[in-house]
């Protein structure tokens, strides 16, 4: 809202995408809502949904815009929402010769690589993601405001963070027919039916093979050499394929590698984590050794939250589990279930003794105890508590 707000009487075309059912089309309806109340008339917004039948005759660039232009109003500000325009072949014809009439324009979309189809015209982006564990315990408060916050905790990283589950307290089995039915038309919608995939058993083979590997280092010949040992033959460049489409639809993030010493960006391999820890649970069986790239997949995510550029950092033979880039300003964060094991405190901190700059780093745990402490600069916190902030 903060950041339509700001660019509200700019001319700029305002983007919004995400995920599905993250809740970009709320959104909209508030930010509507708002520019009622604030005086916009009713007659000054044009809202089209392309998932709504009622539109399905404006799917092409031409016809969208012979809809709109008598919709216009002469002399006075025209605000027009287009929700899931990726259905809209040529969409982004309509929407310049529209941009150049001073129109406001808004829309989303829940395929990130639609972007770079339509940079020509001057969008502003926010990319939004399901709920927070700040956002979604504060849902929580007002229904079970006698629960800890590692129950709540337990409840996000059980059942997830789309919107539908805290507003209805879905908290059941339930959940997961839920979140399976967001992953099947995620792949069947916008990855399978976008790039003409046939084979959507190896598709859903690979994706499921980056659930399970969530915050290790892959690269697509190892994931199709692995897969291939198993009887799932599938090839190096149809992975690529189906990695490009996965992080597209955003039910996939990439982080790439950064050189802390070199400060340059290495692309051999990346590490990947999912929009949801709960749709990877509803999807993949999970062990207690997961915890630990459970809680690094909410951390990245976190981390996408705050700041723009968010990667893995590699220094000399040690890694630190991520670096954000903003303004050549560094923070560094190292992510660990418990480091009250003497051994493992020491594997944690190892790294950070070999960066040589004096910029912020943080050790982020489930600890109770030795929460708050200071190891030579290095500043330990709990992770609830940090992802509270």
């Amino acid at each position: 809202m903060q950041w339509l707000e700001r660019w509200k009487d700019k001319q700029i075309i305002k983007v919004v995408s995400g995920v599905r059912r993250c809740g970009k089309s709320t959104l909209f309806e508030i930010y509507k809502n708002k520019l009622l109340k604030s005086g916009v008339k009713k007659e000054q917004i044009i809202s089209i949904n392309f998932e709504d039948f009622a539109f399905e005759n404006l799917t092409q660039a031409k016809a969208l815009y012979e809809y709109i232009t008598p919709l216009l109003l002469n002399d006075e500000m025209n605000y027009i929402f287009l929700d899931e325009i990726q259905h809209c072949k040529n969409f982004e014809k309509a929407v310049d010769s529209l941009f150049i009439k001073n129109i406001y324009i808004f829309y989303k979309y829940a395929i990130y690589g639609y972007l770079y189809a339509i940079v020509k015209l001057r969008p502003g982006e926010i990319q939004m993601l399901p709920l927070s564990f700040k956002e979604f315990n504060l849902g929580l408060d007002e229904q079970y405001g006698n629960l800890s916050l590692k129950e709540k905790f337990n409840l996000y990283v059980n059942y997830g963070s789309f919107p539908f589950i805290t507003k209805y307290n879905n908290f059941t089995d339930d959940s997961k027919d839920y979140l399976q039915g967001i992953f099947d038309t995620i792949l069947n919608k916008d990855i399978a039916r976008r790039l003409n995939i046939a084979d959507t058993v190896s598709l859903e083979n690979v994706t499921k093979f980056l659930l399970h590997s969530i915050g290790n280092k892959i690269s697509p010949t190892k994931i199709a050499n692995t897969l291939k040992s198993a009887g799932k033959s599938v090839d190096q460049k149809t992975v690529d394929k189906y990695i490009k489409g996965l992080v597209d639809s955003m039910l996939i993030y990439e982080a790439g590698i950064y050189n802390i010493k070199g400060k340059q960006f290495l692309s051999t391999q990346s590490k990947y984590y999912v929009v949801d820890v709960g749709m990877r649970n509803a999807l993949v069986k999970s062990s207690e050794s997961d915890i630990g790239h459970i809680l690094e997949n909410i951390v990245y995510l976190e981390l996408k939250r705050r700041y723009k550029n968010v990667y893995v950092g590699e220094i000399d033979s040690g890694e630190v589990d991520f670096v954000s880039v903003n303004d050549n300003k560094y923070e560094y964060y190292q992510v660990s279930a418990t480091t009250l094991d003497e051994n493992t405190l020491k594997r944690e901190l190892a790294p950070f003794g070999k960066i040589k700059d004096n910029y912020p780093k943080y050790l982020l745990t489930l600890d109770d105890v030795f929460s708050n402490a200071d190891y030579n600069g290095v500043q330990k916190i709990n992770v609830l508590e940090w992802l509270l902030k």
